[in-house]
């Protein structure tokens, strides 16, 4: 049954078509180039080409078709409306169908919302919460349904759960993300964290709980450490036996940041050259079990992966193996900086 819309609904989507029809206006005016994508004037926020469509793999018991390439919302923490727009643009038009964002990610929900609905047919939208307990995160939802233009999300997950001490702080939360997936306010529901000990507690919170997905992080240099690799791979295991869905993160990490000048706006060092992108981002999409992954936190890297990932080709068991131990020597990225 429809929920009743208030006034102030009314009066919100109203400044929302203004604000789009703004920014639509602002880019309208810009040169553009033969490429639908972007445009190739040197004052364009992001320079895209344009690149072959994006494979999509099936998200488990979800049955939805997501583009390898999930649309990381962290890389809009403090992004431009101008510089959303042709971001979100180019992703969608390279095949992107799948959007990861948070109320954690700085301004991403206000700068991105504009630009979900007119796509919302054929966008699938995970949302995320930090909130414990069961009435703060409604509230939270209720926010985010909002900014973001929707009436429901596809995908709905507690956010950075990385621990066994965490999710049983979590309990609340949980038992109400099963009751808003069967209100229908989230389709489906899941769980998120970046850290060595996240697999665990994903697992963990799998037997406990009757979620759909799972967002954990996967790379060379994690699948050096038998003891991250092994939490990792039974937790794929499990995955795979119960047709839950699998999206992998920080894919193009590559160490801590050091004390030199710092050239990205992830909180760990990224590798941006587009050799070590693709075997880094190569070697996530071969992991047996994942089924994408979510583009890093930087929208500077954002054309160069969206391009890796659509010319993406599995690697072979030797050639992971091999890039694994060469990443060895590396420093973990976690624990995740604070402050």
């Amino acid at each position: 049954m429809p929920r009743p819309v208030c006034l102030s609904q009314l009066l919100f989507c109203l400044s929302q078509l203004l604000f789009l029809s703004q920014a639509l206006l602002r880019l309208s005016l810009q040169p553009f180039d033969a490429n639908p994508l972007r445009c190739a004037d040197a004052g364009c926020p992001l320079a895209f080409a344009r690149v072959p469509a994006i494979q999509t793999r099936r998200l488990g018991r979800a049955g939805h078709r997501s583009s390898l390439a999930i649309l990381g919302g962290a890389a809009f923490w403090g992004s431009d409306l101008e510089t959303a727009g042709a971001a979100f643009d180019a992703a969608i038009s390279s095949g992107v169908n799948h959007l990861d964002i948070a109320p954690r990610y700085g301004h991403a929900q206000q700068v991105v919302g504009p630009f979900v609905p007119p796509v919302r047919d054929r966008l699938f939208v995970g949302c995320k919460t930090l909130r414990r307990d069961g009435a703060g995160m409604r509230q939270e939802l209720e926010e985010s349904l909002r900014l973001l233009g929707c009436d429901s999300f596809d995908l709905y997950q507690l956010h950075a759960v990385t621990s066994l001490e965490e999710l049983d702080r979590s309990a609340s939360a949980a038992q109400e993300l099963v009751k808003i997936r069967e209100e229908g306010v989230a389709t489906y529901v899941g769980i998120t964290g970046h850290d060595l000990t996240a697999p665990a507690a994903h697992l963990e919170a799998l037997r406990r709980y009757d979620l759909d997905t799972v967002m954990f992080p996967v790379n060379p240099r994690l699948w050096a450490d038998p003891d991250y690799r092994r939490a990792a791979e039974l937790l794929l295991s499990y995955t795979k036996e119960n047709d839950i869905g699998v999206m992998a993160i920080k894919s193009a990490a590559a160490r801590p940041w050091g004390k030199g000048p710092r050239d990205s706006s992830t909180w760990y060092e990224p590798y941006t050259a587009r050799t070590d992108l693709e075997r880094n981002v190569g070697f996530t999409l071969s992991v047996p079990g994942v089924d994408a992954i979510c583009t890093p936190g930087d929208l500077g890297l954002l054309p160069t992966v969206l391009d890796v990932v659509s010319r993406f080709e599995p690697m072979s068991a030797r050639e992971m193996e091999e890039l694994a131990g060469s990443r060895a020597h590396e420093d973990h990225i976690f624990p995740m900086p604070r402050g």
